[in-house]
């Protein structure tokens, strides 16, 4: 892996490194794992650039890839390629602002666990009561994030804004990777995304749901290291 830029791992809410446990070794780059706990997007981009040095490859899930949006936006000429997987580049509705703020006031009042096992968890995978295996993970991901990085994770989610035009000034290599049962971001936002971003590929997963690197983790690793492969991101083609 010597001269290959870091892939830089942007987990989404509520999730940690945990996430891509069964990606990472598939990706021949060096990975480096970013925790998402500013209170706004912009300061979690900055979370992001300040995790390495030099040129990156941006890989992001949800709340992760949003983040990668502001990246973009901050530091174009750091992100040597940009992977956006299950999320959305569209401004806050006011409805999911009034959810997020509900969010916050239950789990400000205790009822952490409440949230994320009846509110959350149904969202993150293609059923509403998915394998065992995988809540189990999700829950313990869940846990270790706590509920004071939740809350500034919801608060994160608040200052989002459109970001589709600006996608349109990357010129970085992209691919965006959706899954066909995501209750959370159908394919229409991977469709805009794609279209706003000159060149980028696009995959859908049938049948899969949000949280693709635990519920497809052989087809994410897939597409994720050959799309890697074939653009043999290196150091020095960014020096």
């Amino acid at each position: 892996m010597t001269g290959t830029v870091p892939v830089v791992l942007v987990p989404g809410m509520l999730c940690d490194a945990g996430l891509w446990e069964d990606v990472r070794g598939a990706l021949g780059h060096p990975v480096v794992d970013v925790d998402l706990s500013a209170p706004s997007i912009g300061g979690m981009a900055r979370q992001v650039l300040a995790a390495t040095e030099g040129p990156f490859v941006l890989a992001g899930l949800s709340l992760g890839a949003i983040v990668g949006f502001e990246v973009l936006r901050l530091a174009p000429e750091r992100v040597a390629g940009f992977c956006a997987m299950s999320t959305n580049a569209g401004a806050p509705t006011a409805r999911q602002r009034e959810q997020w703020a509900a969010l916050d006031r239950l789990t400000a009042e205790g009822g952490f666990a409440e949230v994320v096992t009846e509110r959350i968890l149904p969202t993150m995978f293609a059923a509403p009561e998915p394998p065992a295996e995988r809540a189990r993970t999700f829950l313990a991901m869940a846990n270790r994030i706590g509920p004071e990085v939740f809350r500034a994770q919801l608060a994160a989610q608040a200052t989002r804004t459109d970001a589709h035009e600006a996608l349109a000034a990357v010129r970085a290599p992209a691919l965006v990777l959706g899954g066909g049962a995501d209750a959370l971001c159908p394919e229409s936002f991977h469709t805009a995304i794609a279209t706003a971003i000159p060149g980028a590929e696009r995959h859908t997963l049938p049948g899969a749901g949000h949280l693709l690197p635990l519920e497809r983790p052989a087809e994410v690793a897939a597409l994720l290291g050959d799309w890697l492969r074939r653009f043999s991101f290196r150091k020095e083609l960014h020096a």
